[in-house]
């Protein structure tokens, strides 16, 4: 009779070290799939978004929102109040699912994987405010004819109908970490974030839309309703209002080096 042997202490070392050195392997991988899995569900989210803003410009006779709110300064959020009757009873569509959370400080803004507060009006249903991780742009709106500009921003140069010239180019909605913008050129309403996240105002229009959320990439729905990415120095060859220069400085026709993006961003491709 011969008694059966146990794992000797340094077959069992082995083993946990084979195993240890293969999750290290694994996980990095495993990230990336979770990561693209969540791109993925965030641009179907977006194509939600453009059912939503195509069914509301067929009720308003072509035209979007009037991009303001009486008796407030939320000119930026008026996406969310205007369309709150048609996505009140699923506002986790609100949030791209790499971005759910506020800011551990509780700012008011958000950031690359963080949502912003929208106070005005609540949510409809529990009295409360939202708080989303896309935000709009702010060059789309119909306002009255005898305004003539909504925070700085003239309104001659607004879309107005998604029914436009180009309407493949003008990004409507998108991740963001503020409730919208209306980007420039450049400038303070158009150059980079010296850093990922950066807040200096809500008047530093682009940089509201410039964060790595998506591996160097960020999602936006269009005035055409299609979703895709869109590479972080792509944002400056979108065409945000009627007049913007899509060969600007900030692109590659424009004239810019690569030694004249912020450190962070000089690794993305070039538009």
């Amino acid at each position: 009779m011969h008694k059966p042997k146990g794992f000797t202490l340094i077959e069992l070392l082995v083993v946990i070290a084979i195993i240890a050195l293969l999750m290290a392997i694994l996980m990095p991988a495993l990230a990336r799939v979770r990561n693209q899995a969540r791109t993925v569900t965030c641009q179907a989210l977006l194509r939600q978004w453009g059912v939503i803003w195509s069914m509301y410009c067929d009720d308003n006779n072509g035209y979007f929102s009037v991009g303001q709110v009486r008796g407030s300064g939320w000119h930026r959020g008026e996406w969310i109040i205007c369309l709150r009757s048609l996505y009140r009873t699923k506002t986790k569509i609100l949030k791209c699912p790499r971005a759910v959370k506020r800011l551990p400080n509780g700012q008011e803004y958000g950031g690359p994987l963080n949502t912003y507060f929208m106070p005005f009006g609540g949510s409809g249903s529990t009295g409360g405010g939202e708080e989303p991780s896309y935000g709009g742009n702010n060059w789309i709106y119909h306002p009255p004819a005898n305004v003539r500009n909504i925070q700085n921003r003239p309104t001659e140069w607004n879309w107005r109908t998604p029914n436009a010239k180009g309407a493949a180019n003008a990004p409507v909605l998108g991740d963001a970490m503020w409730r919208g913008g209306g980007p420039y050129e450049n400038g303070t309403r158009g150059d980079p974030p010296a850093f990922d996240g950066q807040w200096s105002g809500y008047n530093r229009e682009m940089m509201h839309f410039v964060i790595n959320r998506h591996d160097g990439f960020v999602n936006h729905v269009f005035m055409d309703w299609s979703v895709r990415k869109v590479g972080l120095k792509e944002s400056w060859k979108l065409k945000w209002h009627k007049e913007y220069n899509i060969n600007g400085y900030w692109t590659a026709a424009g004239g810019v080096q690569p030694s004249d993006w912020p450190q962070w961003m000089r690794s993305f491709k070039e538009y």
